[in-house]
């Protein structure tokens, strides 16, 4: 099904009714937040659109407003960098002033839009996008814009509450724990149960300077590329399944054992048959060259690497690439359980790095899908404490703002987690039926994991990709057969 025009269903048609600012119910006593060598590069990046659909609360428009006006003061108490703004020192230095100036809250009409409208087309509706402020705002700009704002949005049988915050602000893990927290708050809850870190001691801290032109900064992709989006859904059974794919591609498995009857079956099946002599022999060289070894325990592939090795492999098939083509596979590592010492679970910013597999179109595609599962395995596990600090260090070298993009037509870029709890947002009459995400740093190759509404390990994968990949993308086999029927 070909993707719809961009102009399709307008997010013009969301009709804002009214803007307000938000000021913490406290006053904040936290000193100015300097920006970390994980933050500043995002100055380049738009503000992260990121929100939860809902069906209509039991409660009239006005007092839903109220609810959520006055909880989201509370809580900017337990996050006051959030109400404050960005500021440049004389020696170049940026910082989050905590000066509470205040938040953006947006009321919003779409009440011709329902729930259904939503979730059921195959493809993501551009209307989804009219549900978030800020649009293809950068996140320097947050120096003299607010870093967060709310949209509240009535459609006709729910409510979409959408999210643009500053993304040299935060992080996935940042800003799905204030707004768990803006959740918590809502339902009444007087001590909240996480509470985040602003400590600025670790080696992400840097002293080096990132110069920004005359002119500011802008993001470094074409805005404007035709792109279609889909989110993919794959139930935790299909994921188990393809799991043990992935991990069951070796005849001798991790403790030294051998399939016997998986070689007997490869070998009836084979067009150049042995004789029954010469399986057995074969099959006893193999037993012995595996206990004299001892081989190394190979390590277990987890879901989503094995998932992110599929589509991997789904999308170099659809971009038609030779054989020669270097692909690259980007995916988003969290630091602060790598650092040492660790950073604390709920620090406050950005504490991500972007890691790189390269290979070319003709590996990806003529391996199976353990080889290219394990090329990403092997670099996530050797992103340690020292390759951490090393890629710091090769950022002060040369400090800039991160390259987000598709630049050589074979990239993809990983993003969010399945792991973040966006489905645990209950701000007092239910959890939500969905994530959405805006605009905001999409581009052809860009991939954004969430966690299925389901649960249970299940996942959902935001994919865009231009028109032409995402028809070929949607006729793969090998991809299709672990995506589920219901799309979101």
């Amino acid at each position: 099904m070909p993707c719809e025009s961009p102009m399709a269903v307008s997010d013009s048609l969301t009709k804002i009714i009214s803007k307000s600012t938000v000021f913490p119910a406290t006053q904040s006593t936290l000193p100015d937040l300097k920006l970390s060598a994980s933050d500043l590069p995002m100055l380049s990046c738009h503000y992260i659109q990121k929100g939860n659909l809902f069906l209509r609360p039991p409660i009239v428009i006005s007092d839903l407003l109220f609810l959520l006006r006055e909880g989201l003061s509370r809580v900017l108490t337990h996050f006051p960098p959030l109400a404050g703004r960005l500021i440049t020192d004389a020696n170049g230095y940026v910082y989050i002033t905590c000066n509470d100036a205040g938040v953006q809250f947006l009321h919003a009409n779409a009440t011709h839009i329902s729930v259904t409208d939503i979730v059921s087309p195959l493809h993501v509706p551009d209307s989804v996008k009219g549900f978030f402020a800020f649009d293809r705002m950068v996140s320097h700009d947050g120096h003299f814009n607010p870093l967060l704002a709310v949209q509240v949005t009535e459609l006709h049988d729910g409510v979409f509450i959408g999210f643009s915050v500053n993304h040299a602000v935060v992080d996935g893990t940042s800003l799905w724990n204030f707004i768990n927290t803006f959740a918590e708050v809502c339902r009444g809850v007087k001590l909240i149960t996480k509470q985040p870190c602003f400590t600025r001691e670790s080696v992400l801290i840097s002293p080096a300077v990132l110069k920004v032109p005359a002119d500011g900064l802008k993001v470094t992709f074409d805005e404007f590329a035709p792109l279609c989006e889909r989110v993919f859904s794959f139930t935790r059974e299909s994921i188990l399944k393809l799991k043990d794919r992935t991990n069951n591609r070796k005849k001798i498995n991790s403790y030294g054992e051998i399939n016997a009857a998986e070689v007997m079956g490869k070998q009836s099946n084979d067009p150049i048959k042995l004789s029954d002599d010469k399986v057995t022999a074969l099959i006893g060289n193999w037993i012995r060259n595996a206990v004299v070894t001892k081989a190394e325990p190979v390590p277990e592939i987890s879901s989503f690497q094995s998932l992110c090795a599929l589509l991997w492999r789904g999308v170099t098939r659809a971009r038609k690439f030779p054989d020669s083509k270097t692909t690259t596979f980007r995916m988003a590592v969290n630091c602060r359980h790598r650092l040492e010492p660790k950073l604390e679970t709920l620090y406050f910013g950005n504490a991500i790095q972007s890691i790189p597999t390269y290979a070319s179109a003709g590996d990806v595609l003529s391996h199976d899908l353990r080889w290219c599962a394990e090329q990403l395995n092997k670099n996530v596990l050797s992103h340690d404490d020292t390759m951490v600090r090393r890629s710091v260090y090769n950022w002060e070298q040369d400090p800039r703002c991160f390259p987000l993009g598709n630049f050589d037509g074979a990239m993809l870029t990983m993003g969010s987690s399945p792991r973040f709890p966006m489905f645990d947002n209950d701000f007092g009459w239910g959890k939500p039926v969905a994530v959405r995400s805006g605009r905001a740093n999409k581009f052809d190759g860009k991939i954004s994991a969430f966690p299925g509404r389901e649960g249970g390990g299940s996942v959902d994968l935001e994919v865009v990709l231009s028109p032409e990949t995402m028809a070929e993308l949607e006729l793969d086999p090998e991809f299709m057969q672990y995506v589920s029927v219901q799309c979101c």
